[in-house]
């Protein structure tokens, strides 16, 4: 045990490690997923961060020590989200052809997403800062951590709740919506990246192109609406 820690001790030292922990985690969470034929329940996501929190846990790691390492991963949302204009093109036909019911399925899922969990918060007698992190969930981390730093909230927070709204998107969306009948893939796509954001985006992906391109168009229309309708809900209420 005393070779470990000097052994990590001198590995804690390179600004590399943690970067290398999180895509070794990835790897073996995307082998994982690739061997159980992409079933729902083996996401990826979940257990890179399953394997990481422990990875954490076991070394008394600090969040702020892990996102010093690990933060050229939060660089790339940027990029890897600019990159989902590829199947919303590829699709841009369909979407002319769709494009008023769908920002009114937007519209609607981003109001039901902010009220449903101020409503619960609300009733359980969340925090003011609680509130504002949970107010923005069901969007990209990017846009949710610039509200609620905006609003006074906790950044860390907040992306802690986006990071599981996506989790529990990516997981559940398949069987729910197969249970539900739904059978147009555009309907999925869109539900799910209104819902849960690049998680649910990069899920539907996996599950068939066009629900891919427009869970994309979902995500970034529910991004624009819920920097909108966020700090006004927000305002209503605190």
């Amino acid at each position: 045990m005393r070779e470990f820690a000097e052994i990590w001790s001198y590995l804690a030292e390179s600004p590399l490690l943690w970067l290398t922990a999180t895509l070794a985690a990835y790897t073996a969470g995307d082998a994982a997923a690739r061997a159980a034929g992409r079933a729902p329940l083996v996401n990826p996501v979940l257990i890179a961060v399953i394997l990481l929190a422990g990875l954490l846990w076991i070394t008394d790691t600090g969040y702020a020590v892990y996102f010093e390492g690990a933060q050229f991963v939060h660089f790339l949302l940027g990029p890897a989200t600019v990159a989902l204009a590829v199947p919303l093109y590829d699709n841009l036909a369909q979407l002319r052809r769709v494009w008023l019911p769908v920002l009114a399925a937007v519209l609607v899922g981003s109001l039901t997403a902010i009220a449903t969990a101020l409503g619960i918060a609300l009733a359980l007698g969340v925090s003011r800062e609680t509130l504002i992190a949970l107010a923005p969930k069901s969007t990209t981390a990017p846009v949710a951590i610039g509200i609620a730093d905006t609003l006074g909230g906790s950044p860390t927070l907040t992306a802690v709740l986006v990071l599981i709204t996506g989790l529990i998107g990516a997981v559940v969306a398949t069987p729910l919506l197969n249970s539900l009948g739904v059978r147009d893939w555009r309907a999925r796509g869109l539900s799910v990246g209104v819902a849960a954001h690049g998680l649910g985006t990069a899920r539907a992906l996996q599950v068939n192109p066009q629900a891919g391109a427009f869970a994309g168009l979902g995500m970034g229309l529910n991004a624009v609406l819920t920097a909108l309708l966020a700090p006004l809900a927000l305002a209503l209420i605190l």
